[in-house]
């Protein structure tokens, strides 16, 4: 039930629009010549362009994310992280009510501002907000709206909505081949958004051709070749969650792939319980043997006994449902601390869950006690009444078996995913990202230290325990850069022109050193030397991507777009500048003395609280009223696998209780084995027998099975992670090993189970066991 609530919660994004079915997203597919890369934002122009040119588009809007700024009222300053531009149709589009305020007026003039009720509260308490004057940075802001959280399954979150008006006013150009804005589009009914998306190719004829041809500085027939590498296409905002792996998301999303792990997975734990249910009962049913010759001699038909059986089978599934709420109502709080979610127990007590409860109640009961029903009912009255009834199910020994080998195959199966679901987390953390991520104190906000930024670098220099520093907003492993589409002049004037797309860095000369990032041809950039202001640093992936080859592309000439032309200078071996999920695309590094965002700060000191101590003092110096903020670059870095080591211990918690319940119904099924078999284990001991060879012979069937079952697991599970592992640009190879090691936890855990009921069997006294005889 847990894992359906989170199953739930993830397959129900975005569905909360009334609008939900008719909203799509415009993405981008550019497939340059090396290169494809898809982004979910498009260009300023895109949505009014696509609503104009057809009339099955009954309206747009567009979301723009703002990098994180200081939002100030009064005394009280907050660096604010989720604020964004928008139209003002978007909260009518996407179905978000107003708590004060209208929604339809309420962003149309520039300057205005809607907020949440969340930050409301922090900024005015219990005061009214509604039209009070706050700083955003340098704008001042009416707020002209309040509305509630943004529900959680959406794949957008903000906390503050300012006018598109303010941004994008009457002068800005209306450009098509660039990207920045979230773009959705409000389609009819009927319409088919395929032939919409065909369509769409005579718009970048249009709009986006010219563009290119101008930027680029290139003929018409080759900026015509955008038209098929150029491509926009529509997205289900239903879909956005889980099936969209763009590089600039709004926010992480999602991954089907794990909707199916976890629906496998709590399909699994449903049926190991089920296979208990079936091969406990059957083991036991000597037990009820008398009894059910008794009510056939008493008049009972085989049906009435079947329905009297399922009827126990579903009363126990009963039970075990109100044990399960009980269990839920106390784990839930880790359960969401784990999942990172915000699932309520009343999640689990409407009526729609009660319904889902009571048909789970009657299916896991039906399908747990129908063979055992059968099979009691169909007992004989002559063999049972004379106690004969072991004969009648020892004959189900090996239904009994294919049922044990099945359970740990489920078991290895998820003991092997587990291990190579961690293999690969840990992979991704350790890899060698081509720079040095160890030791890294980043200073964030520099920005506000305006012109004393660069006294307060110097400041840090001073600091023995300090080693480098650069002023830059460029984080590795982080998307926080611009981008843009290059070419190679020397190559294009010799008719083998490849043009790529590429990110663009902002850095000062300190910036590579401070990294410890290896240049491999070339130099880096002089100290704030004018002749480099045309120069560039690129790495292995661009210059490969460009078709250089075996040329040497020292003082070649790259063009990007605005026909801006820059000297290459530096090469850099390929580093991860973002996840390691990703594979290292082409990267241009552009001198720059204006990137302020933040100070990189090489440090060298086991002590770092009193470092920061200084820092802190001297940032208050500079830059008071401003709070100090920091973060180490390696603990940024192992935050972007955030949702990679949540979904492994979900997926390794479930799989331990899997193990478990396969576990304690092997300790059943041996107990009730070896009962059956008591008076067998009291003439071997009474004939000389030793425990340790009757405890090694009552086991050694049952671990045959975990053998055939681990041996049944190997070839499904290799195929279903090597399945998984495709979707990681770098991923490790599964080793023998792992096979190995998931086989021999499997047989310990069973001989662990079946060895205290066999040495309790192989210790009793034989003179109990054959009194009778």
């Amino acid at each position: 039930m847990l894992i359906s609530a989170y199953l739930y919660q993830e397959l129900t994004y975005d569905t909360y629009s009334a609008n939900a079915k008719q909203l799509y997203r415009v993405a981008l597919h550019s497939n340059g010549n090396n290169t494809a890369a898809d982004f979910p934002n498009v260009d300023v122009a895109v949505g009014q362009g696509i609503k104009n040119a057809f009339p099955q588009v009954l309206d747009f809007t567009r979301l723009s994310q703002r990098e994180p700024v200081f939002v100030k009222y009064n005394e009280k300053q907050f660096k604010e992280n989720k604020i964004v531009i928008t139209d003002p149709n978007f909260f009518q589009l996407f179905s978000i009510p107003f708590v004060e305020g209208d929604s339809k007026s309420a962003l149309i003039e520039p300057n205005t501002m809607v907020i949440t009720k969340p930050f409301a509260k922090k900024y005015f308490g219990n005061s009214p907000a509604l039209g009070r004057m706050v700083n955003v940075g340098p704008n001042l802001l009416k707020i002209t709206g309040i509305i509630d959280e943004i529900p959680g399954n959406s794949h957008f979150h903000a906390d503050a909505f300012i006018s598109m008006t303010t941004f994008v006013t009457a002068t800005t150009r209306q450009t098509w081949s660039n990207v920045g804005y979230f773009t959705y589009l409000l389609l009819d009914k009927n319409a088919d958004p395929k032939k919409l998306e065909a369509g769409f190719q005579k718009l970048v004829a249009k709009n986006v051709v010219p563009e290119i041809q101008h930027d680029m500085g290139v003929s018409l027939a080759e900026a015509q070749k955008s038209v098929n590498s150029f491509l926009f296409f529509l997205q289900p905002i239903t879909d956005i969650h889980l099936h969209s792996a763009t590089k600039y998301e709004f926010e992480a999303n999602g991954d089907i792939h794990y909707i199916y792990i976890f629906g496998a997975l709590a399909s699994f734990i449903l049926l190991l319980a089920c296979i208990n249910f079936t091969n406990l009962s059957t083991a036991s049913s000597s037990n009820r043997s008398k009894e059910i010759g008794i009510r056939k001699v008493l008049g009972s038909e085989k049906n009435k006994l079947v329905w009297q059986f399922l009827t126990e089978s579903v009363m126990l599934t009963a039970l075990a449902m109100l044990f399960a709420l009980g269990l839920i109502y106390l784990l839930l709080p880790y359960f969401n601390n784990l999942a990172g979610k915000h699932i309520d127990m009343l999640f689990f007590l409407n009526f729609k869950a009660l319904s889902l409860q009571i048909a789970l109640i009657l299916f896991v009961g039906l399908i747990a006690g129908i063979y055992p029903a059968f099979f009691l009912s169909s007992f004989k009255i002559l063999a049972v009444l004379k106690g004969n009834s072991t004969a009648q199910t020892t004959g189900k020994g090996g239904l009994r078996s294919s049922l044990i080998v099945c359970q740990f195959a489920i078991s290895t199966a998820l003991i092997i995913s587990t291990f190579v679901v961690y293999q690969q987390l840990h992979f991704m953390q350790n890899k060698k990202l081509g720079y040095d991520k160890n030791q890294v104190l980043v200073i964030n906000d520099t920005y506000t230290l305006g012109n004393n930024i660069v006294a307060f670098k110097q400041q840090l220099l001073n600091d023995h325990r300090v080693v480098n520093a650069s002023i830059s907003s460029n984080i590795p492993g982080f998307n926080n850069m611009g981008g843009t589409e290059i070419y190679a002049k020397d190559l294009a004037d010799k008719g083998a022109r490849t043009q790529i797309q590429t990110g663009i860095y902002w850095i000062e000369d300190s910036y590579i050193p401070t990294l410890g990032i290896q240049i491999v041809k070339g130099r880096n950039f002089y100290p704030s030397s004018p002749a480099d202001s045309i120069s560039v640093i690129v790495n292995e992936a661009a210059v490969r991507d460009l078709g250089f080859g075996n040329t040497d592309p020292i003082g070649k000439t790259i063009v990007r777009s605005g026909q801006r032309h820059y000297n290459i200078v530096g090469v850099v071996k390929d580093f991860h500048y973002t996840s390691a999920k990703q594979k290292i695309a082409p990267l241009m590094m552009l001198p720059s003395i204006n990137s302020r965002g933040s100070i990189i700060a090489r440090i060298k000191t086991a002590d770092v609280q009193p470092l920061l101590t200084d820092i802190k003092r001297q940032w208050d110096l500079y830059n008071p009223g401003t709070p100090f903020s920091y973060s180490f670059l390696d603990e940024q870095y192992q935050s972007l696998y955030n949702t990679e080591e949540r979904t492994g211990q979900i997926f390794t918690s479930f799989a331990v209780i899997a193990v478990i319940i396969a576990s304690l119904g092997l300790f059943g099924l041996a107990a009730f084995m070896i009962r059956q078999r008591v008076k067998e284990i009291g003439i071997r001991k009474v004939l000389g027998a030793t425990s340790g060879s009757i405890t090694v012979m009552l086991s050694k069937e049952f671990l045959k099975l975990i053998v055939i079952a681990s041996l049944i697991a190997f070839p499904v599970t290799w195929y279903a992670m090597s399945k998984w592992l495709q979707d990681f640009a770098y991923r490790i190879d599964i080793q023998w090993w792992v096979f190995v090691l998931a086989a021999g936890i499997a047989l310990l855990v069973a001989a662990a189970t079946i060895s205290f009921q066999s040495i309790k069997a192989a210790l009793a006294n034989p003179v109990k066991s054959l009194r009778s005889e």
